[in-house]
């Protein structure tokens, strides 16, 4: 089995989740650490939970999520991934950072990309890739089938959906992935989103008011 731990870092309040299993094996999705003490606690959790980092991944590149991509690979020795469509937002890190009066150290490269489709295994634990655009074009979610949950980015909060006025977003594509990806799950699959507490597919199918 395995468990999803949350952090939430960096002035925009973005959710880090490290996900692992009995074996030891961890994922990194979305490292937003933006300061020493962000750093620290990343790394004291995965050192007192003795777990080995398989990979690092960005559900999409906006800047919030991707703060603690050199800190997280380089500590870790562990390769990035991400869609590729959403490369040139990585490269546009910190060109973005300087529009927002932001400092941040530039992502490095990534070591390869994941696909709608693909499966992201690590230890015991496989995880199906869904692209999922409209918040940006290249959103991938991780649906873990086994647990019942996914990790969704940006795309789905509690009771709202991810912005489309940022570049490369758009509204109906957004709808579009939530409607015909995410709403064909069961209602007791918990989503973890990018920002904000987590919630069940069930309950956005009848609350969430850009669905219903």
């Amino acid at each position: 089995m395995s468990t999803v731990h949350s952090f939430t870092f960096n002035p925009f309040l973005e959710n880090t989740y490290v996900v692992f299993d009995e074996t030891g094996s961890c994922i990194i999705i979305d490292p937003g650490t933006h300061s020493r003490e962000e750093q620290l606690a990343l790394s004291e959790f995965i050192e007192s939970n003795k777990l080995r980092v398989d990979k690092v991944i960005n559900t999409h590149c906006h800047v919030d999520h991707v703060f603690g991509n050199e800190y997280a690979t380089q500590t870790f020795k562990a390769g990035l991934y991400i869609h590729k469509e959403e490369l040139p937002m990585l490269k546009a890190f910190k060109e973005i950072c300087n529009m927002w009066g932001i400092a941040g150290d530039q992502s490095p490269d990534p070591a390869g990309f994941i696909e709608d489709g693909d499966t992201v295994v690590f230890g015991n634990t496989s995880l199906r890739v869904m692209l999922t655009p409209g918040h940006s074009p290249g959103s991938i979610s991780f649906y873990c089938d086994r647990d019942d949950y996914i990790i969704a980015g940006d795309v789905l909060f509690q009771g709202g959906i991810g912005r489309t006025d940022l570049l490369g977003g758009n509204y109906d594509t957004l709808i579009s992935s939530i409607t015909n990806k995410l709403m064909l799950l069961n209602d007791k699959v918990i989503v973890y989103p990018g920002h904000g507490p987590p919630t069940t597919i069930g309950i956005e199918r009848v609350s969430n008011p850009f669905i219903t």
